[in-house]
């Protein structure tokens, strides 16, 4: 005889018990798991040394999603000692707080850019969007000629920077006024080159 109740049997024959007592464990697991990250300093609160990005930094930042770089690109190295070999100091969150959305990752069919900032000049990154293959001959990397003629879209900054602003990131109403000044003139191109330069130079 069975006992009033809940029991395997009656959960694992009902299809509609069965998706609620899964969806409440899994719930339950996700708020274990991600809300202790919103308190945990080492993961809200900037590393030292990171900033902001300039405007011109962040419409470069902006290409770079644009454009894709990250299907073939991370921005997240191991702590494993392969990795830091090649490519520098392992990835702490610190240095993500102002990116919205991060551009941490797993895939790969280029390098991971994390650290590239300040490895190659101005001039070396120029030759390499425009054709890839100009300095690397094997480079399976689309070229993005047309970046050295598209201007900076100036007046779309300081809505951008004033949405960063209300998750986070501490632009003042000064950085925000000055933004299309800041960019104006200035190529598609001039801006990834910026935005590329910067990338993992804080953590020393």
């Amino acid at each position: 005889m069975n006992k009033p109740g809940f029991s395997h049997e009656k959960i694992e024959t009902s299809n509609f018990l069965m998706i609620v007592l899964i969806l409440l464990v899994l719930l339950a697991g996700g708020l274990i798991e991600i809300v202790p990250l919103f308190f945990q300093t080492s993961t809200t609160q900037a590393t030292p040394g990171v900033q902001p990005y300039t405007a011109l930094q962040l419409a470069g930042r902006d290409v770079y999603v644009r454009e894709g770089c990250y299907n073939c690109h991370s921005q997240m190295i191991r702590p494993f000692r392969a990795e830091t070999l090649r490519y520098g100091h392992y990835s702490v969150a610190g240095e993500s707080v102002y990116d919205h959305p991060f551009q941490w990752g797993s895939k790969r069919t280029g390098p991971d850019l994390a650290r590239v900032g300040a490895r190659y000049s101005d001039d070396w990154h120029r030759i390499h969007l425009n054709n890839p293959r100009d300095v690397v001959p094997e480079s399976n990397m689309p070229a993005y000629p047309w970046l050295l003629a598209k201007q900076v879209d100036a007046q779309a900054l300081p809505a951008h920077m004033t949405a960063l602003r209300r998750v986070g990131v501490p632009y003042s109403d000064a950085h925000i006024a000055a933004a299309p000044q800041d960019v104006q003139d200035k190529t598609e191109m001039d801006a990834l080159i910026a935005y590329l330069q910067v990338l993992g130079t804080a953590l020393k």
